[in-house]
């Protein structure tokens, strides 16, 4: 059958590119190998959310239940029911993107697709069996999988990636997390939360690190707090599995020594997800991702890649972005596609750790002159009336013209509340832009318009 478009990988760049082509007209075919989704619906984004949100619950109440005038006699938990709601929600959303296809018209291939020839599919199906398709244009659009540490390879009991992380039959007494990202933090958030003694390993000198850097030292301080132990500029010697668990030696600031844990989480990266063996592979790039142009094209004639397999930023939300992009220019007469370069980026930990824009450190090294607006959550009405005062909100104003170069955000509903100040960086909007616009009361949102006003020497409440 012949097609306008084949697009290979169901995930936020994949569903969003076929979804987007056929509102365009186009007859357009889907091939996923797992479930439509990705990684992001069916592993990633939406089943973590699901599992902070118990983790958070938890906490609160066998933590802080006395200080908003509650008592438990037996407060307990179901793990397996814990693990259940968030594969009940990852269904849900996945059924409702194949509900989309059908509204949409798409074709919904299920199989492993490889490109045979510019403008050519074949798919193997789960049971073996091969089928070809064609169309005038390809977008690959696979995702990235969990990168393993070379002396340590994924195991899924002892040794784990972050899907496995997600589906543990049972919960482990111990875990050392390896790499401070997004994806360690939150797990190790999850996990400390219900009781697993962890132990994070950071090989630079901050957790999340590509973040500002009183974030990463503000985030390390709450983890602590916490109980979560974080060794930041550590690196591992030595990794042994054990069998019946993993020992790690360590080297660095705070101590040189074997940890050993029941489970050990590798959180350091992700690799590229390849189309189907066999086919034609485009270049790729020094680290392994597909290379492509101002167009999102490859070198391959009329294939294009968009999302996790072309390399960072390593989002969704940017993923979805680069497919409408891809699809406009390719179907919309006079669009020229745009790359990403605003974007924020959010991690769901508690306390929350928001960001988009410049940080103060990239800031210094490219000698910008800039001023910083930085108010602490506690002066906050909103935020002390919902017991959540840690944190603070950073933003970064150039000096010459008062326009929004960065923000970071530490604190309750952070991911939430960047959407402002990636419109505003966008915009190019300044600081006395952003203080005219009147901020609701009472709101978290206001310690957006108290850091704006500290940037500028006047902050209120502060």
């Amino acid at each position: 059958m012949a097609y306008d478009l084949i697009v290979i990988g169901g995930g936020p760049a994949g569903y969003v590119a076929a979804i987007r082509a056929a509102q365009l007209g186009k007859k357009v075919a889907c091939v996923e190998a797992d479930r439509a989704g990705g990684t992001c619906l069916n592993w990633g984004c939406i089943p973590t959310k699901a599992l902070l949100k118990n983790a958070e619950l938890f906490h609160t109440l066998s933590h802080r239940a006395k200080e908003f005038g509650f008592s438990f006699d037996n407060l307990q938990y179901d793990w397996s029911a814990v693990i259940g709601r968030s594969r009940t929600v990852s269904n849900k959303l996945a059924g409702g993107i194949e509900f989309l296809f059908k509204k949409n018209k798409v074709d919904y291939i299920r199989g492993f697709g490889a490109i045979t020839a510019p403008g050519k599919v074949e798919v193997t199906a789960a049971d073996g069996s091969k089928s070809s398709v064609e169309a005038t244009n390809i977008i690959i659009a696979t995702g990235a999988k969990s990168r393993p540490l070379p002396p340590l390879p994924f195991n899924g009991t002892t040794v784990i990636g972050s899907k496995e992380a997600m589906v543990l039959e049972k919960q482990p007494k111990s875990m050392i997390i390896i790499g401070a990202g997004a994806i360690g933090v939150e797990f190790a958030y999850i996990y400390n939360s219900f009781g697993t003694k962890v132990t994070v390993v950071e090989m630079l000198p901050r957790l999340v690190p590509v973040e500002d850097d009183e974030v990463g030292d503000a985030l390390e301080k709450s983890f602590t707090k916490q109980g979560i132990r974080c060794l930041v500029n550590h690196k591992i010697t030595k990794t042994e599995d054990k069998g019946t668990h993993v020992e790690v030696t360590v080297e660095g600031a705070k101590e040189t020594g074997t940890l050993s844990a029941d489970v050990v989480l590798v959180a350091i990266g992700v690799l590229p997800v390849l189309t189907g063996p066999g086919g034609l592979q485009p270049e790729l790039t020094d680290r392994g991702f597909i290379k492509v142009g101002d167009r999102y094209e490859t070198s391959i004639p009329g294939v294009y890649a968009i999302g996790d397999v072309s390399g960072p930023p390593l989002l969704a939300h940017t993923a979805s972005f680069e497919a409408i992009q891809c699809v406009e220019g390719l179907y919309v007469d006079g669009h020229t596609p745009r790359k990403v370069t605003v974007f924020p980026g959010c991690t769901y930990c508690h306390p929350q750790v928001a960001s988009v824009g410049k940080t103060e450190r990239a800031l210094k090294e490219e000698g910008v002159e800039y001023t910083v607006g930085k108010i602490p959550f506690v002066a906050i009405g909103k935020a002390i009336a919902s017991g959540e005062p840690d944190g603070f909100a950073k933003l970064l104003y150039g000096k010459k013209h008062g326009e929004l170069l960065g923000a970071h955000i530490i604190g309750e509903n952070a991911t939430e509340l960047i959407a402002e100040m990636g419109l505003a960086l966008d915009q190019e909007l300044t600081a006395e832009e952003i203080h005219a616009t009147i901020h609701a009361h009472p709101t978290m949102s206001e310690v957006i318009h108290e850091a704006t006003l500290a940037a500028e020497g006047h902050a209120i409440h502060f």
